[in-house]
């Protein structure tokens, strides 16, 4: 036990608007977990003697959480970079053959310590921003060895370094070159074959697709949906990114977690995610990558309620973004999303998308997953681009 003295709490409990800063707490720490929050003259005596930290009047949030992301892969695609500024599309790119599929040839190629070595680095700049918890999805795979090889890949990073791996099952991902002309059998064989397999092996936190013209229509998602709820796995899904598919409402008729990317959501999605409580995630490193000037409907997300997180989208194509303070950035500046609306994308409401109720917040009971920063206001987090302003990183209440 130790009791963390004199730092600030951003309040996120409202939905917009700034993020007030408390008066100087203590923060009690009990192994793991929170135990107690308050002003210090109001600490309770079976307390007293445990160890303090002074911590400088400096500003405590929950640890961020990345909800999103590729991090495990092969290769790079920064060819394709370049091809996009030419003018190339995503679709013209995907359907010549590169896109998704490039990473699918480099991830088959590379053994498990190869793309453990090469996901570090990226994993490693999202944790010195001050990330505890990081999602990572399998999907560029396509075949069952290769996504159950990403997955074991992610959990090793779980247990290399201090921090919660969420993993997630994407093998409705793209259909690869070998089942082109079979679809159903690619869901039946590998899909949903491959989701029994990894769920066997304990591989498997929640189940994914892709609901785009270029990947899955919303009758195949909704067969992997069926197979995911019959093991009892949570789903979400990538929806609307490039068109309204109804991908979005499919996912919050059946409880989905979280339905992301979102560009083209429609009010239709909108009402359907603000019943079933689906989180909204939005990726602005996506957005700004693909230079897509279709804008999510954050206004009408915030106006029916919508929860909405934050997260890098870190994959080799679309998003080689790997600072979740700059989407953070991201989020307001292109977005127009509050600072504070940023800071509860990537804490509470991410912890909401990953189904995940133990964290996200400040409070006693709740897993002691914190960042420590060096600031004067929590608007400086989604302010700064390009600067890094943590002082600690404090994971299951050991400072890292």
């Amino acid at each position: 036990m130790r009791i963390l003295g004199n730092v600030r709490m951003a309040s996120i409990a409202a939905g917009s608007g700034q993020a007030p800063l408390s008066d100087p707490v203590a923060i009690v720490v009990d192994g793991p977990q929170i135990a107690w929050v308050g002003g210090a003259e109001s600490l309770p005596d079976r307390f007293a003697g445990a160890p303090r930290r002074d911590l400088g009047g400096r500003v405590v949030t929950p640890g961020l959480i990345d909800c999103h992301t590729h991090i495990v892969f092969g290769g790079d695609r920064a060819r394709e970079f370049a091809m996009r500024l030419e003018g190339a599309s995503y679709e013209d790119i995907a359907r010549a053959g590169g896109g998704i599929l490039s990473s699918v040839r480099d991830t088959r190629a590379a053994g498990e310590d190869r793309l453990l070595a090469s996901a570090l680095p990226r994993v490693d700049a999202l944790l010195a921003e001050g990330v505890t918890t990081l999602e990572i999805k399998s999907g560029y795979g396509l075949e069952i060895g290769t996504e159950l090889k990403m997955l074991r890949v992610a959990r090793r990073i779980g247990e290399v370094r201090k921090v919660t791996v969420r993993t997630t099952w994407l093998a409705a991902h793209a259909l690869p070159p070998e089942y082109a002309h079979d679809r159903a059998a690619y869901l039946r064989d590998v899909v949903i074959a491959g989701m029994d397999r990894a769920h066997v092996e304990g591989l498997i936190d929640a189940v994914d697709g892709f609901c785009e013209g270029i990947a899955f229509s919303p009758d195949e998602i909704a067969q992997v949906f069926d197979h995911a709820a019959s093991l009892g796995l949570p789903v979400k899904l990538h929806a609307e990114q490039l068109s309204d598919r109804g991908g979005a409402a499919l996912a919050a008729r059946r409880g989905a977690i979280s339905a992301d990317h979102l560009e083209y959501l429609g009010d239709d999605g909108i009402a359907a995610m603000a019943q079933s409580g689906t989180v909204a995630v939005l990726l602005p490193g996506a957005f700004y990558t693909l230079r897509e000037t279709k804008l999510p409907p954050v206004a009408a997300l915030r106006a029916a309620g919508v929860p909405m997180a934050l997260a890098t989208d870190c994959n080799p194509g679309t998003s080689p973004l790997t600072s979740i303070l700059l989407a953070m950035n991201m989020g307001a500046t292109l977005f127009r999303m509050t600072p504070l609306e940023c800071l509860a994308g990537v804490t509470a409401h991410a912890a909401r998308a990953l189904g995940l109720s133990d964290r996200g917040r400040v409070e006693p009971g709740l897993r002691a997953d914190l960042a420590i920063w060096d600031i004067g206001d929590p608007a400086e987090l989604s302010y700064r681009i390009g600067f890094n302003p943590l002082h600690a990183r404090i994971v299951g209440g050991e400072f890292v």
